[in-house]
């Protein structure tokens, strides 16, 4: 059975008192699923402006907004840190893991646990506004546009929930566990399933307006990323697909001939940036899928790459080791070990203000800047 608690009143003394939140961040850069940020890249070997120690691995990507860098560990510790100084404003405690990352929309915050939850938290205070609980795991992290939650479950199921009151709003049956986390684009919204299909659905009803199996029916646990007019994703059967957002229509495809495909792409005007599981980074023309360049990280990859103006970011699972590359020709332009020894990774880099937020399962939280 579903349940619903609504904490009105710590809601109401919240609205009534906290500072207004003006930043709208979401996991892989914005509702979209770019896996873009509009910032300024680090173009030498960083140095570090502060780091928070994690007793347990942290999966969570940081979510960075008014001043506030989040994140969470295996542990279900959920935290807050000042951007500027490294100091912890304010944690919570979860009775399960957090995998999911947060999305922040005006002064709400929203996340998934592994207790089968979806909470939404006072992103200045940690104090909880709602609960909405589902029947599976929450690996899935929110999408938030307007008023209105999108989440998937390992209960198979995408929710819509109000924002305000965490209230549902309609959910879709995918026929298996969402891992994935949706992306939005002109009233619709897209959702990869384990099931081995994608989904494009009506975000105001709910209604599917297509859906396309992949090959083998594989499971499809990275995001999908939508970019004018093309839906970009991969799929664990190692190919990687674009479709017209509008009709489902294969446009083309690639097997990256590297294992499955885990990780998100990013997406620019003319190039796409996916990892498959073996480590190889593919640069790829978005227009017809032909590989620009390839550069082998040497271990696989989880984590997906990160775009910030001309440059990609991409963690190895070799000790979090991170590559800035430069995105038209895939050269090096410096690496830094953000882990120890037997680090991996399935969050990516966060870009904001010039800094770079990452986590890592050995060192916790960082902040990179440039030198």
């Amino acid at each position: 059975m579903k349940r619903l608690f609504i904490c009105m009143l710590t809601f109401l003394a919240f609205t009534a008192s906290a500072q207004e939140i003006t930043t709208t961040s979401s996991y892989r850069g914005d509702i979209s699923r770019s896996g873009t940020y509009d910032d300024t890249p680090i173009l030498d070997t960083p140095t570090v402006l502060w780091e928070v120690e994690s007793a347990r691995p942290s999966r969570t990507t940081p979510v960075v907004a008014n001043g506030l860098a989040y994140f969470g560990n295996e542990a279900g510790l959920y935290r807050a840190i000042d951007t500027q100084t490294g100091e912890e404003i304010w944690r919570k405690q979860f009775d399960a893991s957090v995998v999911s990352t947060a999305s922040i929309h005006d002064d709400i915050m929203v996340l998934g646990a592994l207790d089968n939850n979806v909470y939404a938290l006072n992103p200045q205070t940690g104090d909880e506004l709602w609960i909405f609980e589902t029947e599976g795991q929450v690996y899935s992290s929110p999408l938030i546009v307007e008023e209105t939650v999108y989440i998937g479950s390992r209960d198979d199921n995408l929710y819509v929930l109000n924002l305000t009151n965490g209230a549902e709003i309609w959910r879709y049956d995918t026929g298996g566990d969402v891992w994935s986390s949706p992306a939005w684009a002109d009233d619709m919204v897209y959702v990869g399933s384990r099931s081995g299909t994608i989904f494009a659905l009506s975000a105001e009803t709910g209604d599917e307006v297509w859906s396309v199996e992949t090959g083998d029916n594989s499971p499809i646990d990275a995001s999908p990323a939508v970019h004018d007019g093309v839906v970009y994703i991969g799929a664990g059967n190692g190919i990687f697909y674009a479709f017209d957002s509008e009709t489902g229509d294969e446009l083309w495809s690639l097997d990256l001939d590297g294992g499955q495909i885990y990780a998100s792409a990013s997406i620019t005007e003319d190039t796409a940036y996916v990892f498959a599981l073996d480590g190889n980074l593919h640069a790829l023309d978005t227009e017809n899928g032909d590989v620009r360049w390839i550069v082998a990280l040497g271990s696989p990859a989880y984590s997906s790459p990160t775009v910030v103006d001309d440059v990609v970011y991409a963690l190895s699972e070799e000790g979090g080791l991170m590559y800035a590359l430069e995105a038209e020709t895939g050269d090096e332009i410096w690496r830094y070990q953000t882990g120890r020894e037997g680090d991996w990774r399935s969050a990516h880099p966060v870009s904001v203000d010039g800094v770079l937020y990452i986590t890592s399962n050995t060192r916790g939280l960082i902040a990179l800047s440039s030198p």
